[in-house]
Parts: structure tokens; C-alpha cells; sequence
């Protein structure tokens, strides 16, 4: 994760949290939805995401959004690094497999290019 979306989904992560203290689970929500698209091609943050929406879930008493976050945490642990539907909000009340737009604002972070190292062949050493 490149630092300027780590930086984006810390943002995001520490506004759930605050609303989530704050009992503000509406809000704290919205901020978990926005993390997870953030991190959702990383295993630890895709994951983290998912386990604060299943607290907010269980202090909602949500059962759809209980069960639907542990089968989706399971998921991030094992698929995150291999494919995930690009833009997906990540709650229990979205199709897991649906695609969904890229907030505007988010664009620039995850269509950044990504800095392949190649070997050319005048960079070997014998």
C-alpha cells in the first residue's frame, strides 16, 4: 500500500472509530464503507475493515451484517491479494461479488501506476 492511500484508509479508520465511540454507528459505518474500498487489495486492511463492521453489526443487532462479516472476513484472509470487485463497499446488505464505482476523491489513489521492478538484462550480475 502505497503511503498516500495508507494514509486515506488510517483517515478513514480513525473517523469509524471516533463515530463508533461516539455510538454513532451510521457514521462510523459510512467511514468502514470508505476504508474497505481503500483496502480492500490488502489482506490486513481489507480484513480490519470487515471486523469493525461486524462490531457495528453486532451492536446494531444486524444479523444479516453479523453473519454476512464473518463470511466476508474469512474472505479477505484468503482471496484479498488474488481478486476483489473493484469499488465494493464491503457490507453485508452489497453483493460480495458486485464491482461498484470508485468515489471520485479515490481515483487518483487506486488507479495510481504500479512500480514494477524488472530485471533488464544489463542489470545482472554473473
Amino acid at each position: 500500500m502505497h503511503a498516500e492511500l495508507r494514509q486515506a484508509y488510517d483517515r478513514e479508520m480513525k473517523a469509524a472509530n471516533e463515530a463508533y465511540g461516539d455510538d454513532n454507528l451510521e457514521k462510523a459505518f459510512f467511514h468502514l464503507e470508505r476504508a474497505h474500498i481503500l483496502g480492500q487489495s490488502f489482506t490486513l486492511p481489507h480484513a480490519r475493515a470487515h471486523w469493525w463492521m461486524l462490531k457495528v453489526g453486532w451492536k446494531r443487532r444486524d444479523l444479516t451484517e453479523i453473519t454476512g462479516q464473518v463470511v466476508r472476513i474469512l474472505g479477505a484472509l484468503s482471496v484479498s491479494r488474488v481478486w476483489v470487485p473493484v469499488g465494493n463497499t464491503g457490507g453485508a446488505h452489497v453483493p460480495p461479488l458486485r464491482s461498484m464505482p470508485i468515489p471520485e476523491e479515490f481515483q487518483p489513489l487506486l488507479t495510481r501506476p504500479t512500480q514494477l521492478k524488472t530485471a533488464r538484462q544489463g542489470d545482472r550480475h554473473p
